[in-house]
């Protein structure tokens, strides 16, 4: 066995660049019964092999417990949020509420010249998003993917899509976001409602997270990869039920497609890394991803490691001063 201090050794292989762009097929040969497993009697065994093959994986009911009781804190935050719009700052990702949503420019022929994108509800908002991410079942599996000491990164995400015309969300890789010295946080994206083609089903690229972090152009919802080298009939949909979760490596390149249904279509991301993680490059935008990538940018984030200290939900984290 690995040394604990010696993160990089225990790692999962995804971490090398061992595939190029032109080996991940136009067409997917992987299909969605490729990647899913039932959340009832999960076997950690076979998960493992899926998400360490694939980079995604799909669990069928993992939460669908919470996902009511989620479900109403979203849309109460999403009535506060809209509330709350004539207060709105412009920032350089579009427009920001008191609260902490984020708002983009809407579709011609919205009701209104604004759209919510991520809404400002989290852990330290919503019990029943918390809860979820602490799930007994979760946490185990996140400790058998990522090792024995996990941490939550960040405060839980939401991805709000309005009603006839919410957001698409570019193809793009999650590392191009936040850049981790080792392997990176794991992405474990849950429907909060039953999700199909039409309200915006994530779509993956099976085995794209060998790939290594890919260069990322700007796009309407922020960083996204180049839509001629990564079109959509590329990606494998994945519809599903409310408490579906769809967990996936920081390099995967995953999207969604607008919201074309009457009714809004949420998502809350958990995400898990390896507790000796941290980020080395954080951005939204090709600008300043490019300043962050300096050599001295990379070590004021390296100084800043224990900083950014999530909630350990496995194992334990000794002090590093």
């Amino acid at each position: 066995m690995q040394p604990k201090s010696d993160l990089s050794a225990r790692l999962p292989a995804t971490t090398a660049v061992d595939r190029t762009v032109t080996d991940i097929p136009v067409r997917p040969t992987v299909g969605i019964v490729d990647l899913e497993l039932p959340a009832e009697g999960l076997d950690l065994a076979r998960a493992a092999a899926i998400y360490r093959e694939h980079g995604a994986l799909v669990i069928r009911g993992l939460f669908s417990r919470y996902m009511a009781e989620v479900r109403a804190d979203l849309e109460r935050a999403a009535v506060q949020a809209l509330t709350l719009l004539p207060q709105a700052e412009q920032v350089h990702e579009g427009w920001t509420t008191p609260d902490g949503t984020l708002f983009l420019p809407a579709p011609q022929g919205f009701s209104r010249d604004k759209q919510i994108m991520v809404l400002g509800c989290s852990y330290r908002t919503s019990g029943a998003m918390l809860r979820s991410a602490l799930d007994d079942t979760m946490c185990d599996l996140a400790a058998a993917l990522i090792g024995p000491d996990v941490e939550l990164f960040m405060d839980g995400q939401v991805l709000y899509k309005e009603p006839v015309g919410g957001h698409p969300k570019h193809l793009h890789q999650d590392s191009a976001y936040f850049e981790h010295r080792f392997d990176g946080p794991m992405a474990v994206l849950n429907y909060v409602v039953d999700t199909n083609m039409e309200n915006g089903a994530l779509h993956v690229i099976p085995g794209s997270h060998r790939c290594g972090l890919i260069p990322h152009v700007d796009t309407f919802s922020h960083l996204g990869l180049d839509g001629g080298q990564w079109p959509w009939e590329r990606a494998v949909p994945i519809c599903g039920q409310a408490g579906d979760a769809i967990i996936f490596h920081v390099h995967t390149i995953h999207g969604s497609q607008t919201n074309r249904s009457k009714a809004s279509r949420p998502v809350c991301i958990h995400r898990y890394r390896n507790a000796q993680d941290y980020v080395v490059v954080g951005a939204t935008s090709t600008k300043i991803r490019k300043d962050a990538e300096s050599a001295e940018a990379r070590a004021a984030a390296g100084r800043s490691r224990w900083s950014q200290r999530g909630m350990m939900v496995r194992g334990f984290r000794p002090f590093a001063g």
